[in-house]
């Protein structure tokens, strides 16, 4: 039959060419296979039905038990041909049918015939498939020719032992551990690939041995390796042990350093460049670490081959995020890759450069970035954009040059990511350079005039509500955003309208002016325009002076929400329609973080109270309900806070034990959730042993045991703690798990009449000054930070030290204080210098707290902290000062 052929549209891409797969169906193929029948066997048809039967299973075509068995036993029969060619396709064959054909197992003994063949090609193919195909059992029996195989002189024999073992390691490991001197053997092999192999199989039998591992990296690296391969595994390996290594802290004590800085002189280019890379990332590395590597770095940047040109220009680009001077002795290299082929590499170099760059290079990379911006996709522009806002939080005097360039490329033609990115930068530069507000709301206002996304309408507009009229003439932004009531869709004429009652509310002289355009909105053909129009007016009390229950209305309306909004959210779902409206006094304030880990296997997770309960309004319901519900603890007062549940067990242990810590104002109360994980034990009169004499402030009061736990059957006991009233008393805790165990007959289900007094140890556990701040989110943290006032304001300055990131550091403060972070601020951009972040909570005796977190990293990564604290309480703010100062 004539193979129809189909004219390619000019559409296409020169890539993009007829297959010769095409229109295959699974049936016509398992026909086409009954030529294996034949008494006279064709290979070169035989192994074109094979291929296009590879194909199908390689497509995800799914093949019957009956199909994949009739097929693989039409396979088998192949072996009686001598053609290699058709040999190693059904090799291939069998490797794939063997998942899914029964009774695969009757062709080992022509696979175990094959693999003492004389001919070389058919003893590697037979030990792939059959390690692929065997059980433990036959594995034994094959075992010792394996063995054979590894040390054979043929590398390509060898090589398909090792590779075999590697995937054996997953499912016999006793079986390949045995083989650990063939292997030891295989490494000093003068085959490139067997070394390889080898090397890596023996590290994955040595894996879990750290001095194993250790030793195996001492030994080899004194130059046995020569297959360049193997070295990149052995630099791979040799890294791990300098992370792992205690000395890797100080330079001079860093073990295995020169044995890296030596592989940067080797011959071959992907050792050299592994060995930079790794230099690179080593913890704590210094620049004199450092100069070797870069140096060799820089010299692929002139590269001819474009893999080395871009494996270059990537890690300077990482090393430039922590040690940007280290890099600018390349910053004319790369400036040179700006205009390559290779847009991935052109955009690396990029924003390497705008990393690396100072203040007097800014004009002329903008420059040759507008010509580059033209020629690349929009994830690369994500990129660039990204940089280019680092670089003007950075160099804040060049502003101007940076947001006209924004402002340029805003107007381009491009997706939503790519917009977003945009608007998202000249937002944080709004936010972060004062100077910049008037030119970037101007942007943002002529950016919505031809904005197609309806998201970024609806941001933009709700970002010019809050900071429009801070400026020095807010009227110029009214008419952007009446525009949009008359020629948007229905969602961004809703926002505009918010907007415009915002600028009504916080400028007096334009209330008049709003008023008129709000009762033009009245008009409107959809419902939720004329809604909120109705809804401002009445609350602006149209022309007459603002009541006192105005300012109320007000306030709701445009004020920060007291509550997190997935709190609310969650209150809301659970809400059923009665009489009685709906309480928003009721909703959680608390941001529960992540409840207990499912560390455990399955059937080991806590059940009821045991386990954390999945909402915030029924965690805290729950606990305070439980607790509530013990007379001793009825006299404790109000539940202010329960903590995350902390483990006291490892995993897969006897018993799984965590902790819950309540906070009352006079009272800590440990709630011990425990679970017994032995079936044939129950446990009786279980309490936990607490020694506090590493926290001296707390005074143990009342002990509640246990009476049994049952296999897989989670119970509680408590111990309560007496401390100072509204102190944020703080130590750390001992804890032993205490019992009585009797033996439980597996037949019967019962349990002996005597049992024997055991215990079990358990973590340590600390109360700390993060569990006396209970978090709460505000919507907006500028609104609430004016309304606490400068009266209790306390400023101070204070020095981290020594940190991997700026992200460690924002995050080491965020969970010393408990806090809540607002309006993401937790989020550190990887390549950031500086970084603001915005935190709120409660204090213990309900006293709100605001934090404003200003940090600053250098070139020897050493971080730099301003720390502005306010509340509605002098002595909590000096608290707040305190918790960092001895952190």
């Amino acid at each position: 039959m004539a193979q129809t052929f189909i004219k390619k549209d000019d559409d296409r891409d020169d890539e993009d060419e007829y297959s010769p797969f095409m229109g295959i169906e699974k049936g016509s193929v398992l026909q086409e296979a009954r030529v294996f029948n034949d008494p006279q066997l064709d290979p070169r048809r035989c192994s074109q039905v094979i291929t296009r039967l590879l194909y199908l299973l390689n497509q995800g075509e799914t093949f019957t038990k009956i199909e994949a068995t009739e097929v693989f036993f039409a396979v088998t029969k192949l072996f009686q041909s001598r053609d290699i060619g058709l040999r190693r396709m059904v090799y291939l064959m069998i490797k794939e049918l063997s998942p899914c054909a029964d009774e695969v197992i009757i062709v080992t003994s022509c696979l175990m015939k094959d693999m003492n063949s004389k001919t070389d090609m058919y003893r590697a193919n037979a030990i792939r498939v059959l390690c692929r195909i065997t059980d433990g059992t036959l594995l034994t029996q094959i075992e010792r020719y394996l063995k054979q195989a590894i040390v054979d002189k043929n590398p390509v024999v060898a090589s398909s032992a090792l590779v075999s073992g590697i995937h054996l390691l997953q499912t016999n490991p006793e079986i390949v551990k045995r083989w650990s001197n063939e292997v030891q053997e295989a490494v000093q092999s003068r085959a490139a690939l067997v070394q390889f192999h080898a090397l890596a199989l023996l590290h994955q039998i040595r894996q879990n041995d750290r001095l194993a591992v250790s030793k195996l990296v001492t030994s080899l690296t004194r130059g046995t390796v020569r297959s360049p391969l193997a070295q990149c595994l052995l630099i791979r390996y040799t890294s791990q042990v300098i992370r792992e290594s205690a000395t890797s802290t100080q330079t001079g004590d860093r073990p295995f350093y020169d044995f890296l800085e030596g592989c940067l002189r080797h011959k071959a280019e992907m050792v050299i460049f592994e060995a930079a890379k790794a230099i690179t990332e080593l913890q704590g590395v210094t620049s004199r670490e450092l100069t070797p590597a870069i140096t060799v770095l820089q010299l692929f940047l002139s590269s001819s081959k474009p893999v080395l040109r871009f494996a270059a220009v990537r890690t300077l680009n990482k090393v430039a995020m922590t040690h940007p001077l280290a890099v600018t002795n390349c910053n004319i290299d790369m400036e040179n890759l700006i205009s390559d082929q290779n847009r991935s590499i052109a955009t690396l170099a990029i924003t390497t450069l705008l990393k690396t760059g100072n203040e007097t290079s800014v004009d002329r990379l903008m420059k040759q970035i507008t010509n580059f911006m033209s020629d690349i996709a929009d994830e690369f522009k994500v990129v660039v954009v990204e940089a280019i806002r680092s670089l003007c939080l950075k160099f804040p005097l060049k502003y101007r040059s940076l947001m006209n360039f924004l402002s340029n490329i805003l107007r381009e033609e491009g997706g939503f990511d790519y917009k977003k990115a945009i608007v998202d930068s000249i937002v944080i530069l709004i936010r972060d350079i004062p100077d910049a507000k008037e030119s970037g709301l101007l942007h943002l206002c002529e950016f919505i005039e031809d904005c197609e996304f309806t998201y970024l309408s609806t941001q933009i507009l709700h970002f010019l509500g809050i900071e429009g009229p801070k400026t020095s003439d807010p009227s110029k932004y009214i008419r952007y955003i009446y525009n949009r009531v008359h020629l948007e869709n229905a969602t961004v004429r809703a926002s505009a309208v918010s907007t415009l009652a915002r600028f009504g509310v916080t400028v007096e002289s334009l209330k008049p002016q709003i008023f008129v355009l709000l009762r033009r909105c009245l008009f409107d053909n959809d419902d939720e325009v004329r809604d909120r129009a109705t809804l401002y007016l009445k609350t602006l009390g149209d022309n007459d002076a603002v009541t006192e229950t105005d300012k109320d209305a007000i306030d709701f309306l445009f004020g920060s929400l007291d509550v997190p909004l997935i709190n609310l959210e969650t209150s809301l779902k659970n809400y059923e329609p009665s009489e009685e409206p709906f309480d928003i006094d009721s909703v959680p304030k608390e941001i529960k973080s992540q409840q207990l880990a499912e560390k455990k296997a399955p059937g080991k997770k806590p059940t009821g109270l045991g386990a954390p309960p999945t909402g915030p309004a029924a965690t805290v319901d729950a606990y305070e309900k439980l607790l509530s519900s013990i007379p001793q603890f009825a006299a404790f007062g109000k539940l202010f806070k329960s903590s995350a549940p902390v483990e006291l067990s490892e995993a897969e242990t006897e018993y799984a034990v965590n902790v819950v810590k309540h906070i009352f104002d006079s009272h800590v109360v440990f709630q011990y959730n425990c679970t017994n994980t032995i079936p044939e034990q129950l446990l009786e009169n279980v309490t936990v042993v607490v020694d506090a004499s590493e926290a001296e402030e707390f005074t143990e009061v009342i002990s509640r045991p246990l009476r049994s736990l049952p296999y897989n059957s989670p119970g509680q006991t408590f111990v309560a703690f007496e401390k100072p009233e509204g102190v944020p008393a703080v130590g750390k805790f001992s804890n032993m798990l205490r019992f009585i165990v009797k033996e439980v007959d597996p037949s019967t289900g019962e349990a002996e009449e005597d049992g024997v007094e055991d215990e079990y140890q358990l973590e340590d556990l600390e109360v700390v000054a993060a569990d006396y701040m209970l978090k709460e989110g505000v919507s907006n943290f500028k609104n609430a930070w004016d309304s606490l006032g400068p009266d209790f304001e306390r400023v101070d300055e204070y020095g981290l030290g020594p940190r991997e990131s700026l992200a460690e550091a924002v995050g080491a403060v965020i969970n010393l204080l408990g806090m809540q972070p607002c309006e993401g601020t937790e989020v550190v951009a990887s390549n950031s210098r500086s970084h603001t972040c915005l935190l709120s909570g409660v204090y213990i005796g309900n006293v709100r707290v605001l934090v404003r977190l200003s940090f600053g990293i250098d070139s020897s990564r050493e971080v730099a902290m301003k720390l502005a604290v306010r509340s509605s309480d002098e002595i909590v703010s000096d608290v707040i000062h305190e918790i960092v100062a001895s952190g």
